[in-house]
């Protein structure tokens, strides 16, 4: 009997030990760490691929009506007249998926290469937005309403500013960040995508909505079932000298920027137009019913 005791206490012992030991099966070990959201290296050794997030468009439309004072930029860039009116607003969430970045860097050096404050040598990459105070990127991506037959109507969005703004995860890069500045005519900005990140404009900035009651001089849109087109990286006819950029060999059209695929460019998002949505609004986002004012429609920042 006591040699029995003797023989269950060495196994008890020799449990604990197995236990406690950091090598055991049953060892707890410290959970691994995600990808660290902070500041990224610049990765140009492969190329981007942009596609849209459709879903972030069909969670976040809006038909309502809204004053637009004459200080709101997309007022004075996009052809609105002051006033009130009925528009449709929507988010645009653009990830890269590709195994590169979209580098763009500055936007003074496309604007004045030679750095001697003219701007007559740009590349035609960016124009300078003077209501908002920074350089905005030119055909980044293209906003169409179709109705059933094809008819199109444009959104009164004029220029974009890159930046990381959400981070993708598609098991592509690290999660971490490298552009987050838009620039200024005297400052140097960094815009661009990293790989594994996207670039959201949500529907309170700027040019994000389609005027429908002809207030920016198109028709005016009848209540409906519609479509939100959106093509990032937008494909472009060549001019009699080519395609200025990048060609995409397949196509032999231009784009702005080269990427690993163009196919997946386009996203397209149905909605419905209602015929009296007043202010509370008719959509996903009905219930927001705070004031858009004119900062928000410049406030274009990262997360």
């Amino acid at each position: 009997m006591r040699q029995s005791l003797q023989v269950l206490q060495a196994l008890l012992v020799l449990l604990a030990t197995a236990c406690a030991s950091p090598d055991g099966p049953t060892a707890l070990r410290a959970p691994e760490r995600g990808p660290a959201l902070d500041r990224n290296t610049v990765n140009t050794s492969a190329l981007p691929d942009l596609i849209v997030d459709t879903k972030a468009t069909r969670n976040n439309w809006l038909v309502r009506v809204e004053d637009f004072p004459a200080e709101f930029c997309s007022v004075q860039e996009g052809g609105v007249t002051p006033g009130t009116h009925t528009v449709l607003r929507f988010t645009v969430t653009t990830p890269n998926i590709g195994e590169g970045d979209v580098f763009v860097g500055s936007p003074l050096a496309h604007m004045d290469p030679n750095g001697d404050g003219d701007f007559s040598d740009q590349d035609g990459l960016f124009e300078f937005a003077s209501c908002h105070g920074h350089f905005h990127f030119q055909h980044y991506a293209t906003y169409r309403l179709l109705d059933a037959s094809g008819t199109e109507w444009k959104a009164a969005k004029r220029g974009f500013c890159m930046l990381d703004t959400d981070p993708y995860n598609v098991g592509t890069g690290d999660g971490t960040w490298s552009y987050r500045n838009c620039g200024t005519t005297t400052r140097d900005g960094f815009q661009g995508i990293s790989d594994g990140w996207a670039d959201t404009y949500t529907f309170k900035l700027g040019g994000q909505y389609f005027v429908l009651d002809g207030g920016d001089g198109q028709p005016a849109v009848p209540p409906g079932v519609y479509t939100i087109e959106v093509e990032v990286n937008p494909a472009y006819a060549p001019s009699a000298g080519g395609c200025p950029r990048v060609t995409d060999a397949a196509t032999g059209l231009c784009h702005q920027f080269a990427e690993s695929d163009y196919t997946n460019n386009v996203g397209r998002t149905t909605i419905t137009i209602p015929d009296h949505p007043g202010r509370s609004g008719y959509g996903p986002l009905k219930n927001d019913n705070k004031k858009i004012t004119a900062e928000d429609e410049i406030d274009h920042k990262a997360k």
